[in-house]
């Protein structure tokens, strides 16, 4: 191999390296300003941290604007994929392929629970960047 190709081989190497070294910090801050910017818009009171009564008021205001006909439930087709077919289910105790409001805040209170690993009763950004929290936000957007 030519000394030329050898340079070009290394330097192509090293670049690729390069852009892979610094593209993980900026993916990583890129993620962070979305969960940030989530308890930013969730947290009333300014403490940083959501608690289950500001998830529910943002998830219950949500419901309202997923409600176009304002029948007071949610279809599959309002849902928007917000749930699984198998979520729905087991959401829908009465079985009849919707959701009410307090069907789809107990999901709400659910995945909540299960962002809250240290059980604080409150979510901050970390959390809610984690795939338990983005699951919880795209119940509240």
């Amino acid at each position: 191999m030519s000394s030329q190709l050898k340079s070009t081989s290394a330097l192509t190497g090293a670049l690729t390296l390069a852009i892979l070294l610094a593209g993980m910090p900026m993916g990583q801050a890129l993620a962070a300003p979305s969960a940030k910017k989530a308890v930013e818009m969730l947290d009333p009171d300014k403490d940083g941290t959501v608690d289950l009564k500001e998830a529910q008021d943002a998830a219950g205001a949500a419901f309202d604007a997923l409600d176009p006909d304002k029948d007071g439930t949610l279809d599959k087709k309002e849902l928007k994929g917000r749930l699984t077919a198998k979520e729905l289910k087991m959401a829908d105790p009465d079985g009849d392929g919707t959701l009410d409001k307090k069907e789809y805040l107990g999901v709400v209170e659910s995945r909540f629970k299960k962002a809250d690993p240290d059980n604080d009763g409150t979510l901050d950004a970390k959390e809610l960047g984690k795939p338990a929290g983005k699951a919880l936000l795209r119940l509240m957007k």
